[in-house]
């Protein structure tokens, strides 16, 4: 009995694991339907997609680069869905964050040493996201008001916010006396952009190319992610500890206990004990401040100047729920899952040059992911209702979540 109950929920656990894979191939065979309706061969154009995205050294570093943004985005959107509420406000949370941090950092000139003006600018950004999103949490706990719609009105407000700024308090002085007043504003000093990779392995003492080492084929590639110059930076660092950090935090402590079990049950959370409205406003606010934060990081390592804010955020808030559902709501499947969905990004614009095919026909293959993916998770949830209900009549299951959803039903 114990066995066929073992191969039950292994064969369970498997199927829900390969599931997002089966949907991107799903999509990827419609997306072959629609380019041979448009006369290019489909493996020609798929071969460029992942070629451009992970075959060779640039490629894999606008991957990476690409990241980033989408694992701290997926990270705050774990947080939000593990709570309960569902944050579609990244986008905005990115803009405010990354405004925060241009100004602060542009204020400092070169007054503060280079590490604390990063980290004052990572925790400006931060917290400005944090508030962004602790507002449409507060209207959602206390007010009852739907956070879908909250966080998509306040993703316009920030966009609006980020023009007004650019176009008068914030825009570059030299740009207004020129009299060309392009809204963007001045270049941060140099001082606080985030280390490249390249720099990293300087310091080292890893100076020789590729070429100079004898390395050939991916293997030379790798090393040239890793040492030769490109806009890989240290952000990618910081976004692997922190999906570390928000799985100690879920899963290791009080606070993430709390925030699952809400998520799970708010009603048997309430008759706990524990405080429903409060984390949930707590979970929002979390979500915000690492959608800030990759504003920030955005900033800091890639850009240094803050331009047109939807340039900026460049639909990772959207991106980021796709990787962060992808990655089954866990912070360490976000990492694998957000390297992906940063390969189909790069991808798709190799594609569209190698084989000639118009933009919004990769937009459309690539919706049609986004699409396949987010619409398995009704299917997971649904299969793990029935194994809540199955597991009430049956010994306490060793997996912590379903653990915690017996828990908070019982």
């Amino acid at each position: 009995m114990q066995k066929n109950r073992f191969d039950s929920v292994f064969f369970q656990r498997l199927y829900d694991a390969l599931l997002p894979f089966a949907a991107v191939l799903a999509a990827f065979l419609i997306g072959a339907v629609v380019l041979l309706l448009q006369g290019v061969n489909p493996i020609e154009a798929y071969q460029a997609l992942f070629v451009g995205a992970f075959g060779n050294k640039n490629g894999l570093s606008d991957t990476l680069v690409k990241a980033i943004p989408l694992m701290l985005v997926g990270l705050g959107i774990a947080i939000a869905f593990r709570g309960g509420v569902i944050n579609i406000g990244a986008e905005g949370q990115i803009i405010v964050g990354s405004l925060l941090t241009t100004f602060l950092v542009v204020q400092m000139g070169e007054s503060i040493p280079a590490f604390w003006g990063i980290v004052i600018g990572m925790i400006a950004g931060a917290f400005m996201g944090a508030i962004w999103g602790a507002i449409p949490g507060y209207l959602k706990a206390r007010l009852g008001v739907n956070e879908i719609l909250s966080t998509i009105m306040m993703n316009q407000i920030a966009i609006q916010i980020g023009f007004y700024l650019l176009r008068g308090p914030m825009i570059d002085p030299a740009e207004v006396e020129a009299g060309t007043n392009i809204p963007h504003s001045a270049r941060l000093a140099r001082l606080y952009d985030l280390p490249r990779f390249t720099d990293l392995a300087q310091s080292l003492g890893l100076t020789k190319s590729a070429e100079e080492l004898g390395l050939t084929g991916y293997t030379a590639e790798l090393y040239g992610v890793l040492v030769e110059p490109s806009r890989l930076h240290t952000g990618f660092f910081l976004a692997v500890v922190a999906a570390i950090l928000v799985y100690v935090l879920l899963w290791r402590t009080t606070i993430g206990y709390r925030i699952r079990s809400v998520g799970l049950n708010p009603h048997a959370s309430r008759y706990a004990g524990m405080m429903v409205e409060r984390t949930m406003i707590l979970s929002m606010t979390l979500s915000g401040m690492f959608a800030g934060l990759a504003g920030a990081v955005e900033i800091l390592g890639l850009h240094h100047r803050m331009f047109e804010p939807t340039a900026v955020s460049a639909g990772y808030g959207f991106s980021g729920i796709v990787a962060a559902l992808f990655g089954k709501l866990h912070p360490l499947g976000i990492i694998p899952s957000s390297i992906l969905f940063g390969g189909l990004l790069v991808g798709g614009d190799k594609m569209q040059r190698a084989v000639q095919i118009p933009q919004v026909l990769i937009t459309a293959i690539l919706g049609l992911v986004v699409l396949f993916v987010v619409s398995t998770d009704y299917f997971v949830r649904k299969r793990a209702n029935r194994r809540v209900s199955t597991d009430n009549t049956a010994p306490p299951p060793k997996d912590e979540d379903a653990q915690l959803s017996v828990e908070v039903q019982s």
